[in-house]
């Protein structure tokens, strides 16, 4: 392997790619950008012209075709990380929206899951993979997902063992970084209360006015 390739192949912890790509924001192990394409025709083609560049790469991102946005995710599946590669291509699918005079939206950006407490989770992975449709993610097999990238994950995530049948989901949410205080002043204004920030920036803990919580978490503090 030579040193170019060896450096495509080399993941790029989020502050190493967080400057100069104004239109794409890191969620959730991949880099994401949402473009206001307003009508079909316009995103149609803004599609049609990523793969295009896609194809020239060898490097194809997920695209999410709505009437009036784009959803693009990057990721280099082989090293299961951010590496140049989707850089480059992030940098190229930019130029092409700027052309076709798209905007993005990387305030609207986020990523939802579900987190089920458990204090064994090795005995109910298979109920909720089968029921669920998930798969574990390898590495890490208290996160299930959708291999598909349909539906929300779910985290099992470790608590202290507790009588039957209490169980608590909640809702964990992903959102940029330079968005996360402004969606967290929504909910307080929304009749929220704030739980716990004592893992800021990594998440905030909130509670709806009946006491129903939901994290909401950035990359930052968890890299």
């Amino acid at each position: 392997m030579n040193d170019n390739m060896a450096d495509d192949n080399r993941t790029l912890a989020p502050k190493e790619f967080s400057q100069g790509l104004d239109d794409w924001r890191y969620l959730a192990g991949k880099l994401r950008a949402r473009f206001r394409t307003r009508t079909f025709a316009t995103g149609l083609s803004l599609i049609n012209q990523i793969a295009e560049e896609a194809e020239k790469a060898n490097h194809h991102p997920d695209i999410d075709f709505r009437y009036t946005h784009v959803d693009i995710a990057l990721i280099s599946h082989d090293v299961r990380g951010i590496t140049r590669r989707d850089v480059e291509l992030a940098r190229a699918i930019s130029q092409i929206a700027s052309r076709l005079g798209v905007v993005a939206e990387p305030g609207q950006l986020q990523v939802i899951a579900l987190a089920l407490d458990t204090a064994d989770a090795d005995a109910i992975r298979p109920f909720w993979q089968a029921v669920l449709g998930l798969r574990p993610e390898e590495g890490y097999d208290s996160f299930l997902f959708d291999p598909d990238g349909h539906s929300p994950g779910l985290f099992l995530q470790s608590t202290d063992p507790h009588e039957a049948p209490r169980q608590r989901f909640h809702v964990d949410i992903d959102v940029p970084p330079d968005a996360v205080q402004e969606r967290i002043s929504k909910a307080l204004n929304a009749g929220g209360t704030l739980v716990n920030d004592e893992h800021a920036p990594a998440w905030w803990t909130l509670a709806d006015p009946q006491g129903n919580q939901v994290d909401i978490a950035t990359w930052e503090g968890r890299e």
